[in-house]
């Protein structure tokens, strides 16, 4: 813009706006592209986060109080994001358990749910899953209608719609508009953007609000039967070339109201709008409709969310258990190659754990731990990332909507890794164990699972802390690499702790994988009293050499048990604190 010769420091995105919106009404948003229609939608919605907003909205002479109104509204983006691993009719109890009022109980929540379904033509839909966007599930216009359906079954009073009919054909058009129509016959406010609709989907609507660039009005009213008002309006300014017969007047009215055409006409649409009658009209409607009855009460409610913080955890948990047993491609490929790792490592280290006549059979033992550690521990942490980062657009949505607060998704999230986790340990653990031949009692069978468990924990918890403070996959990759690359160097393996200069010893505290390799390791050598070929027994050069002791076995489980806490609330207080989505 500045380039342009543009030389404000703040660019208006929309500029003096006023109009009313009502039960009952379908609203056309609608204007040139640049016009500000999504960004007005979203200050309306409460959904812009960044610039500067300046001005009233007020809900039937209320001031607006983003909090309360997000219970009575819903919000249809453009762009159809759903958790893809949940059936259409799971989406939409996901929706309506959290969002209706606590005191609705069990069967009519269900009741309600499938009468929304029948009212979008969703029964034929119930048990498909919604996938991925062009390549599995819904088509993109049943996705349109889920899009609408996960936003009613929520009772919303107001409901706004980013381009409800954009990338659709005709006949999933119209079926989408007859949708919308049933919703407003409900009695429910909605209120649509569109750009460059049909005939037949214009004249759907009732209402139309007009923007120019610089997010001008230039009309707001009704659009008339056939649109007779709209076209008289606009016939009506002096040089307007009149509407050839059979032409689309939205396309018309975009057409005729350019700023090229205000320049070759002489007149400036904005102002012509503000000196008509129309605008008076709907100036005093405005000030009717802010005129609250006597006794009249301001929308209220006593807490935040719809559901307690305990419920709001249990359904996060209940869709996260649907969507992790139903990805194969996650779950089933970690649990194969910690199978397939453990083979290999296996055979590379066929009985080694057997061996302890030497030094070097101690070094080889501590290197076969921390190798196999560190990459599958680096490859879960990898791995899990697109899991995270994929469910975050979602929780964006669902926050916005009011859903649920950030902390119980958080720790959903974060108690759903752990059987998984255990799982792939278990597989793993038993392989390796048996393969390499360690001491086959249970103590030291079960310590080793369970450092396992920990520490291939840890590593995930570390996947979900860097992806949370990251914009990006880009950007996460680059931290996870720098953090396993610290993790292996200090891990105690390469330079032992008591090698290392005095000046850097105290990062070791620090590195989770040089705790987890002290485990893993003392649990195994810990107390063997098998003296090596330099006379010192196995547990005297651990101490000596590591500077690992047997007895802070059980503060080394507690350290790492601690850091895998660690990880998990910077990822939650991220998730509450951080946005990474501008609108």
């Amino acid at each position: 813009m500045k380039d342009k010769g543009v030389r404000e420091e703040k660019l208006v995105l929309l500029n003096g706006l006023s109009g009313a919106f009502r039960p009952g009404v379908l609203t056309a948003l609608m204007g040139v592209s640049g016009a500000g229609k999504t960004t007005l939608m979203d200050v309306l919605a409460g959904r812009k986060n960044t610039g500067y907003i300046q001005g009233e909205i007020n809900i039937s002479g209320f001031p607006k109080n983003q909090d309360s109104f997000a219970r009575v509204s819903g919000y249809c983006e453009q762009s159809d994001i759903h958790s893809p691993l949940l059936t259409v009719y799971e989406s939409l109890l996901y929706s309506a358990w959290l969002r209706l009022p606590p005191n609705i109980d069990t069967n009519t929540r269900e009741r309600f749910i499938e009468e929304v379904m029948e009212l979008i033509e969703l029964k034929a839909l119930r048990e498909m899953l919604v996938g991925y966007v062009g390549i599995s599930g819904l088509s993109t216009e049943q996705r349109k209608r889920m899009t609408i359906a996960v936003e009613l079954v929520a009772n919303p009073s107001i409901l706004f719609m980013d381009e409800p009919t954009s990338g659709l054909d005709a006949r999933a058009a119209a079926i989408v508009m007859r949708t919308i129509r049933n919703t407003v016959d409900t009695g429910r406010t909605v209120v649509c953007t569109i750009h460059q609709p049909s005939i037949d989907i214009f004249e759907s609507f009732d209402e139309l609000f007009l923007l120019t660039r610089g997010g001008e009005e230039i009309y707001v009213g009704p659009i008339g039967h056939h649109s007779s008002q709209l076209i008289e309006y606009f016939e009506g300014i002096r040089g307007v070339e009149k509407i050839n017969e059979g032409y689309n007047p939205a396309t018309w009215a975009l057409e005729v109201t350019t700023r090229i055409q205000e320049d070759v006409l002489g007149v400036k649409f904005s102002q012509v709008y503000k000196n008509s009658n129309l605008y008076m009209r709907n100036k005093d409607l405005i000030k009717e409709l802010n005129m609250a009855p006597p006794h009249a009460q301001d929308i209220h409610f006593s807490t935040k969310y719809s559901q307690s913080y305990f419920t709001q955890f249990q359904a996060c948990l209940w869709k996260l258990n649907k969507s992790y047993w139903r990805n194969i491609p996650y779950n089933a490929v970690r649990l194969s190659f910690a199978a397939a790792v453990g083979i290999m490592y296996g055979v590379i280290f066929w009985s080694l754990g057997k061996r302890r006549g030497t030094r070097q059979d101690i070094f080889n033992s501590v290197g076969a731990l921390s190798t196999i550690i560190g990459f599958l521990g680096s490859q879960s942490a990898a791995t899990v990332r697109p899991v995270v980062i994929a469910e975050r657009t979602v929780f964006y949505r669902e926050t916005g909507a009011g859903m649920y607060s950030a902390l119980p998704y958080a720790f959903s999230q974060v108690i759903i890794e752990i059987p998984y986790t255990i799982a792939q340990a278990c597989i793993y653990g038993v392989i390796v164990y048996g393969m390499i031949g360690y001491e086959w009692t249970a103590s030291k069978f079960f310590l080793n699972i369970f450092f396992t468990f920990i520490s291939i924990l840890y590593y995930i918890y570390s996947g979900f802390m860097i992806i949370s403070v990251s914009p990006n996959q880009e950007t996460a990759a680059i931290l996870n690499g720098v953090i396993s690359s610290l993790w292996n160097v200090f891990s105690g393996f390469t330079i032992p702790r008591p090698r290392m200069p005095m000046w850097l010893r105290w990062f070791t505290y620090l590195c989770p994988g040089w705790w987890g390799l002290y485990g893993l390791t003392i649990a195994q050598y810990g107390d063997v009293e098998t003296r090596l070929d330099t006379g010192e027994k196995v547990l005297e050069f651990m101490k000596n050499y590591y500077g690992y002791e047997h007895n802070f076995l059980w503060s080394v489980a507690l350290v790492l048990i601690a850091f895998s806490f660690l990880f998990v609330f910077i990822y939650a207080f991220s998730v509450k604190r951080l946005n990474f989505q501008k609108r």
